[in-house]
């Protein structure tokens, strides 16, 4: 098990680094179109018809994300204002989890509503399973770290439910930027490959999670 982990700790790393030199990579492309991040971002959010959400500009790296609640593209300050395709691909993405939330799709719609419950999940979880396992050891009550483990497992499931809304949003993106003429043939594959990386980490966190809730499951059938 230990090996698991560090080879998931391996690849996360690898899939972080490779993302990072991707997307620094994919910034050295001009895109086609000539449009800045923000103008990308604007121009999808009105071909599909929304129109009550802004695109703002937020500090930091790969920071970019869409906020349900304020209605909000949030894009980093170098996808905001550059023109290339890595910036291009980001936006494009951001905009994608808009329209999903434009059509209800079904799979945001659930992680939507898991976000409160994992919030409180994420907040208690390890107090829960560090006082269960103390009072597994010393007292012989299993019951806390049950439910510690079941609070992980909640967590466990909103990571693999945020895997397919993070592909679907790409696909919307680079559909649109095709459809669009947004990128040429060249440009799109970058904008591709960019996204592709983007979502590894997700899949990476997703398995990491899965294999941690393996072992602590496996510690409590072990005692048993």
């Amino acid at each position: 098990m230990i090996l698991l982990f560090i080879a998931i700790m391996a690849v996360s790393w690898f899939v972080q680094n490779r993302l990072t030199s991707k997307f620094r990579k994919y910034s050295m492309t001009p895109i086609s179109s000539n449009m800045s991040g923000k103008e990308i971002a604007e121009k999808m959010l009105s071909d599909h018809g929304i129109y009550d959400v802004k695109v703002i500009s937020v500090n930091g790296e790969l920071t970019d994300h869409y906020n349900p609640v304020k209605k909000t593209v949030n894009l980093s300050e170098v996808v905001y204002n550059e023109r290339n395709a890595a910036a291009a691909a980001v936006a494009a993405h951001e905009c994608g989890h808009a329209v999903q939330h434009a059509r209800a799709y079904s799979w945001l719609t659930l992680r939507s509503k898991l976000v409160p419950v994992v919030s409180v999940s994420s907040r208690w979880m390890q107090w829960v399973i560090l006082a269960g396992f103390a009072l597994l050891a010393f007292k012989g009550i299993p019951e806390v770290l049950y439910i510690g483990i079941a609070l992980f497992g909640l967590t466990t499931v909103f990571s693999f439910v945020t895997l397919p809304v993070e592909f679907d949003a790409s696909n919307r993106a680079l559909a649109w930027i095709e459809e669009r003429n947004m990128a040429t043939s060249a440009e799109i594959e970058h904008s591709k490959d960019a996204l592709k990386w983007a979502a590894m980490t997700y899949v990476v966190a997703a398995l990491g999670s899965l294999a941690t809730l393996l072992y602590y499951i496996s510690l409590v059938m072990g005692r048993d």
